[in-house]
């Protein structure tokens, strides 16, 4: 509530004060909340030490958020030492909690091989599951799976669909896919690909 301004004025010292008590309880929602803070210097200084700590704790009790947040500090060695293996770790307990953000994570950590073995194949798995979460970022690089036949069967309908859905959310280089590739293909494959954009959209992204 103080941290939302919710019911008293905005207050992130005192935000912090009551995290940091349930945190210190064990409270998992608390410990990633205070982890934030710390990440974010709102309240206290800024310290990605004490962020990856407080993460950590929470990411151990299963915290998919706190999971996700902690795959990124090692993805970039904030806080602890860049470790592609731990992040991927992180990233994969998260992914399988559903969070789209890890699934993307995971999915570009197995196309480009960092902290994995480079598997377009897997690749692919995780950009489709964020991707059928309206992730616009899977969406385009599964997008690009499609249209270089990584991990799939080259398919120019299917790149432009996930290009148009993507384009859709506002990513310019979807937008610059799709009418690049939309020189390769019949007029009869453009209106499919958006056929099927039109029928993701009514389904929710759902069997896309």
């Amino acid at each position: 509530m103080y941290s939302n301004g919710r019911g008293v004025p905005e207050d992130d010292t005192e935000a912090v004060r009551w995290y940091r008590l349930a945190a210190e309880q064990g409270h998992a929602s608390a410990q990633f909340n205070l982890g934030l803070k710390y990440d974010d210097g709102q309240g206290v200084p800024e310290d990605d030490t004490e962020a990856v700590r407080w993460y950590r704790l929470a990411a151990e009790q299963g915290d998919a958020s706190a999971q996700f947040n902690l795959g990124l500090k090692y993805d970039d060695g904030q806080g602890v030492p860049e470790d592609d293996t731990e992040a991927v770790r992180w990233y994969r307990l998260a992914a399988e909690q559903g969070d789209a953000d890890a699934q993307y994570n995971l999915g570009f950590m197995y196309s480009n091989g960092r902290g994995v073995p480079e598997d377009d194949t897997e690749a692919v798995r995780w950009y489709r599951l964020a991707a059928e979460q309206g992730d616009a970022k899977a969406q385009t690089n599964l997008g690009i799976m499609y249209a270089n036949g990584r991990g799939v069967p080259e398919d120019l309908v299917a790149a432009y669909m996930w290009w148009n859905l993507s384009a859709a959310q506002g990513i310019e280089k979807a937008k610059n896919n799709k009418d690049i590739v939309a020189k390769l293909m019949t007029r009869e494959q453009i209106a499919e690909a958006q056929r099927l954009s039109r029928e993701c959209l009514a389904r929710n992204y759902k069997g896309c």
